[in-house]
């Protein structure tokens, strides 16, 4: 879709930029220090016979320590604030990378891609050309999306991101039980024999839960899995404008009248039949089923 290619190439341009200012963010924690005068005269620094650090790398005790000038002549660098935790400066780089890669998240760990495939067949079949147009198909995708997901959205602000605010629950925790909900909604969408496609490529074996089974091997199988169900739907939808277009082209050559388009003929009947119908209603509606 020329969509997802266009957001590929503008992440590819955001993660760029935003390894450059992570890395700027990371350069501010930087200290440079010169040695004081009453040390070059004591002789701790700056003769040939003296030491040039102050304490040897490696032998600090706590963070004050740490944070410390520790080598005179070299570069230390604080990659943690002393407990074990990121910095504030990784912390803001890796919050970038997360954002500029949610749009990748969003189609690949959610509802999205199976929505905008089934309204973009429903266009298609309508030939209605650019109407709907992209912008309104997305943002209904991303409304469904949002609406499918809240029940996942909403265990995941409570069990993770809640009690990692709250510091019960350390950073690698936070994002294992904030993975739980979205691999239990990728699992019961995904058919077992995509599942075990990737298993027999990654060549895993002996899996018999959905713990047992890494997200490198679920998150592919849940797309092929929800391109199948897509298109399923797509052609499902396609059938009874295809009887349209059929008896129009049918009673058009039984006229005589070949060299006038049946799609010209025929898409204001669709239209008609789409309406009579209530085509948005029944194809919004069990599609947002399909999910529950």
């Amino acid at each position: 879709m020329n969509f997802v290619r266009k957001m590929i190439r503008i992440i590819g341009k955001k993660l760029c930029l935003l390894f450059v200012v992570g890395i700027l963010f990371i350069m501010t924690d930087l200290k440079v220090c010169a040695a004081e005068t009453d040390n070059l005269e004591s002789g701790v620094a700056g003769t040939q016979d003296g030491r040039t650090n102050i304490q040897e790398p490696g032998t600090a005790q706590n963070a004050d320590e740490l944070k410390e000038l520790n080598v005179a002549n070299n570069l230390t660098i604080t990659y943690d604030d002393g407990n074990g935790e990121l910095s504030g400066s990784l912390r803001i780089l890796i919050t970038l990378t997360a954002i500029a890669l949610a749009p990748i998240m969003l189609i690949t760990l959610t509802s999205f891609t199976r929505i905008i495939i089934v309204l973009h067949f429903t266009r298609t079949a309508l030939n209605t050309q650019t109407s709907p147009p992209n912008q309104v198909m997305i943002a209904l995708a991303l409304f469904l999306t949002f609406f499918i997901m809240n029940p996942v959205l909403t265990q995941i602000n409570e069990e993770a991101i809640k009690p990692f605010d709250a510091g019960e629950i350390t950073q690698e925790e936070a994002l294992e039980v904030g993975m739980q909900p979205l691999r239990e909604f990728m699992y019961e969408q995904t058919q077992a024999k995509d599942v075990r496609l990737f298993l027999g490529i990654a060549g895993i074996t002996g899996v018999e839960g959905l713990d047992e089974i890494p997200s490198s091997v679920l998150i592919p199988s849940f797309l092929i899995s929800e391109l199948r169900t897509a298109f399923i739907i797509g052609f499902l939808i396609y059938i009874p404008f295809i009887v349209i277009d059929m008896v129009v082209a049918s009673t058009l050559m039984s006229m005589g009248m070949m060299m006038l388009p049946p799609t010209t003929i025929s898409m204001p009947f669709k239209i008609l039949l789409f309406i009579l119908a209530d085509g948005w209603n029944l194809v919004i509606g069990n599609l947002v089923k399909t999910f529950y």
